[in-house]
């Protein structure tokens, strides 16, 4: 429905004057930093990499919208807080939106509707979605200038509610309703996104993850043949494929959560009471590591086992971790590298809670694999900008809650001349220094 430029709004007198709005301020955005984002792809090029995987089956003579173009409105859309598919209805005409996917803001044709979106989404074959999440890697190793020496690969799920009849949702008890389980690999201090993968509703099992971590890097081992990896995780990707698959590898070693069981338990009791009773005598707080070397029936060959043995007011606290690392002792494994691993919450929180990656509604599993894709381009892309745009900035720590708040989310008035586009923020904005680094970082930035 257009909307009526001639209503007026009278409110309360301010300082003696009438104050009245109405609908004549010319074409206005509220999402200007899309800008920023748009030169920032332009750097790193992940919709590009993402588009070059979908083989388009629609007949030339009839496409308006590409599926690059398509990618990138949604993408972008995503990235500016607006993740449903049924918010394309109202964004394309959207200017910034528009000049984000290379039209003009307002002589260009608009863009996708949402029809045209969820075709996108629901024609995603499974070697789409496989070349697709190579090219999440590829992107992973290109972000780097030179090959690191070192990375770690964190490893976590989270669960993704699921309120339908979505392909693989699955009832789990842990979470107590149905949902989808998908999987996450960040590079544990760069927090880089390496790949995310949907998953029914289940805890996979060692075989499953073990596979899908041996293929990823098989891929990074290609580009860089010596860099040293570490996988780090919880005590539910613990497990005897885990541990040969990485021995298998070669110059990848492990650190990872390992649940008590009785034999764990009687094994560390008598350290336990010890640490008890000097606890009952000096009444303070005490943590003490011991270390062992223990093998389960179903390992292969027995492991370095650490157990953290803590007691206070509230009683004990028992934990275990299971590593091949030899050379570091104990306390130094368990405190600066496994708990280490608990930054994995906030890459996890910017991807699910901040981008809603959790929208998988559609039917059928393909296509909810490629959402989850679209949600993890949006990552990449706001993580991008954070690095390259907001080095040495006030922002540059933020999450991408406050990146969106205070970098994309700014309202500008659009003019569009025959040779200029112009974008004209507002004059009391508090941010314009921020913004005046932000362009200047990415426009020295390379890729």
């Amino acid at each position: 429905m257009e909307q009526d430029t001639q209503v007026t709004m009278e409110f309360a007198r301010v300082a003696g004057k009438a104050v009245v709005a109405d609908f004549e301020g010319g074409v206005v955005t509220s999402d200007a930093g899309l800008l920023f984002l748009r030169q920032t792809e332009s750097r790193i090029g992940i919709i590009d990499r993402l588009a070059r995987c979908v083989h388009d089956r629609r007949d030339p003579r009839h496409v308006e919208h590409s599926v690059r173009e398509l990618l990138t409105q949604r993408v972008m859309q995503i990235a500016a807080g607006y993740e449903d598919a049924d918010d394309s209805d109202a964004l394309r005409t959207d200017p910034s939106l528009k000049v984000a996917c290379g039209r003009a803001p307002l002589s260009g044709k608009a863009l996708g509707s949402q029809p045209t979106v969820s075709r996108l989404e629901n024609a995603a074959s499974r070697p789409t979605l496989y070349r697709i999440a190579q090219g999440f890697v590829d992107a992973f190793i290109d972000s780097y200038r030179t090959p690191p020496k070192k990375i770690i690969l964190d490893i976590d799920d989270t669960d993704d509610p699921t309120h339908g009849a979505q392909q693989l949702s699955l009832f789990n008890a842990h979470y107590g309703g149905y949902c989808y389980l998908p999987l996450h690999i960040y590079e544990g201090r760069s927090g880089k996104l390496v790949l995310s993968l949907l998953r029914p509703g289940k805890r996979p099992t060692g075989a499953h993850v073990a596979a899908i971590l041996r293929r990823v890097i098989e891929r990074v081992r290609r580009r860089w043949p010596r860099v040293k990896i570490l996988v780090r995780g919880d005590s539910h990707f613990s497990g005897p494929e885990m541990f040969d698959m990485c021995r298998r590898m070669g110059r990848v070693r492990f650190v990872l959560g390992l649940s008590s069981n009785r034999v764990l338990a009687a094994l560390v009791e008598g350290a336990v009471r010890q640490v008890e009773a000097a606890y009952g005598q000096i009444g303070k707080k005490l943590k003490v590591f011991v270390e062992f070397a223990y093998q389960a029936q179903s390992w292969s060959r027995a492991q370095r086992v650490i157990c953290k043995i803590e007691v206070n007011e509230l009683g004990r606290n028992v934990r275990f971790i299971v590593t091949d690392i030899s050379r570091r002792n104990a306390q130094r494994i368990y405190d600066e590298v496994y708990c280490a691993r608990g930054a994995m919450e906030n890459y996890i929180k910017n991807h699910k809670t901040y981008l809603h990656s959790d929208r998988t509604s559609c039917h059928t599993f393909e296509a909810n694999q490629f959402r989850l894709f679209l949600h993890s381009a949006a990552y990449v892309l706001l993580h991008a900008l954070n690095e390259k745009g907001l080095r040495g900035t006030e922002l540059a720590a933020s999450q991408f809650d406050t990146i969106i708040r205070k970098v994309v989310k700014i309202g500008a008035v659009v003019v569009e001349r025959l040779s200029q586009i112009r974008f004209h923020l507002p004059t009391s904005c508090p941010f314009a220094a921020l913004y005046g680094r932000i362009h200047t970082n990415l426009a020295s930035a390379t890729s």
